[in-house]
């Protein structure tokens, strides 16, 4: 693993993705600071769930990234930023878009004035593969155009416009990470592949609902992506403002995954479409598959985990959760 022995903050350290990369850069060696949404229910999210010795690790924040003057005096003396915090869930942006420009655009500005004021050596942003919306051309460039489908991926592409602002105006050493559709444990249900795992293996569930089951995904297990965001940390080569997917090459449909699951977890439920769970027809991507070349020749990285393997660990994680009465029957929350 790439040593990372220098001060760096995580944003979003608390949600699936930011609690594998602070593991990971725990492992590494780094400082780590780790900033949590505050709550009322004294929660770190995820982080509560890792190892003592790698809580014990960590110097722990709890706040709020839309609160300039909190991220102003969290930023200081750190070397290095991970900001992954986010608001993601797609389904929540069509009721409730002006949370999501407060959250993913105001509070990535905070974040990028914060951290040109304290001189920050490296700002690695956050952005998505929803910013390309459906494929006009495949596999996806970072030179693809891009077309907000979404009040999500509407507020990515602003974030990624003033990440790029501040690298071309302020010569801020940001660069963009563009992950394609990350999977694995600890991801919630808000996402289709831990939805229709849990649904296999639930036993209050006689069918497993999805929305639509054609569009195509660039899957990639968590591991990778915490691997792109490390070895695009270590590579001082990076020019600020550039952009770079992290992808497989790979597409699946929602429909082979779920055959997938149902073979890896020995499930023969029907498959139900709802209503429900679709995406406004002029809404949905269709396909997303990844172009990650510029990623790999920058730094030599590869995803290394194919689909059915993550699958099945992801599944061992939902399997223990289950069987440790984590998750109520029928339902997907914890107890």
């Amino acid at each position: 693993m790439t040593s990372i022995s220098r001060k760096v903050l995580v944003t979003g350290a608390d949600g699936f993705i930011g609690s594998h990369l602070v593991e990971a850069l725990v492992a590494a060696g780094a400082d780590v600071t780790a900033l949590a949404q505050y709550n009322a229910f004294d929660s770190h999210g995820w982080l509560d769930d890792l190892p003592a010795a790698t809580r014990d690790a960590l110097l722990l924040f709890r706040g709020d990234i839309r609160d300039a003057s909190f991220v102003d005096g969290m930023c200081q003396d750190q070397e290095v930023i991970f900001h992954l915090a986010a608001l993601i869930a797609i389904p929540f942006s069509y009721v409730a878009p002006q949370t999501y420009v407060d959250t993913n655009v105001t509070g990535t500005l905070n974040m990028l004035e914060a951290a040109r004021r304290h001189g920050v050596g490296r700002v690695i942003q956050t952005s998505t593969s929803e910013v390309y919306g459906t494929a006009i051309t495949t596999p996806i460039t970072e030179d693809h155009p891009l077309q907000g489908q979404s009040p999500y991926s509407a507020t990515k592409i602003a974030a990624d416009m003033m990440t790029e602002a501040y690298a071309r105006s302020f010569d801020l050493p940001v660069v963009t990470l563009r992950p394609f559709n990350t999977y694995g444990p600890r991801q919630s249900e808000r996402a289709v592949i831990p939805t229709v795992i849990r649904q296999a293996l639930d036993p209050a569930c006689d069918a497993i609902e999805v929305g639509d089951l054609a569009p195509e995904r660039d899957f990639n297990y968590v591991a990778d992506t915490v691997a792109a965001y490390l070895a695009l940390a270590a590579c001082e080569d990076a020019p600020a403002g550039a952009v770079y997917n992290a992808g497989s090459g790979a597409a699946h449909t929602i429909g082979d995954m779920v055959e997938a699951v149902q073979k890896i977890t020995g499930a023969n439920k029907p498959v139900k479409t709802s209503t429900d769970r679709k995406r406004p027809e002029k809404s949905e991507v269709r396909l997303l598959l990844a172009d990650a070349s510029r990623l790999i020749d920058l730094t030599g990285w590869t995803p290394s985990t194919d689909f059915e393997n993550g699958l099945g660990q992801t599944i061992d994680w939902w399997r223990d959760r289950i069987a440790g009465g984590q998750v109520r029957p029928g339902t997907g929350y914890a107890t």
